[in-house]
């Protein structure tokens, strides 16, 4: 059974990993090109919403046996599939945990501008990725 206080939990985090990126990119790209700390705020901060997203997901397959999935991207097609994810949110939280393992495993091939632009634009992925989840999980938000 789906634990819906870890779930509540976990977008919590989320949440405030996403305000802090916020924070740090309410400004414009020159200024966060030449501010080394906030690049690295922001790619901390994006690794850990991510990470939280990626453990929502992982616990709600377990708890729902909807199989073993073989990578993160694996995880969020089985969400799809049973109904917690459009195909199209799918495919974004795929590509937002392949940015997770950029960020992870290879941080110096980072680009500060795609970073920005990422968090700027595509951070919304993540609440809707949280929405999508409460929703079929019936909790309100």
């Amino acid at each position: 059974m789906v634990d819906l206080e870890l779930v509540i939990l976990k977008s919590g985090l989320v949440q405030k990993h996403i305000n802090r990126i916020g924070e740090k990119t309410d400004t414009d790209l020159q200024s966060f090109l030449k501010d080394i700390d906030s690049q690295e705020i922001v790619s901390f901060n994006l690794h850990l919403a991510i990470e939280n997203c990626i453990d929502i997901g992982s616990h709600i397959v377990s708890e729902e046996a909807f199989g073993i999935p073989g990578s993160s991207g694996e995880m969020f097609h089985l969400l799809f599939e049973n109904g917690f994810l459009s195909l199209e949110l799918s495919d974004k939280m795929s590509r937002a945990a392949g940015l997770r393992n950029l960020i992870v495993h290879e941080y110096d091939k980072l680009d500060a501008k795609r970073l920005f632009e990422i968090a700027r634009k595509d951070i919304h992925d993540l609440e809707n990725y949280l929405k999508s989840i409460f929703k079929k999980l019936g909790i309100s938000a």
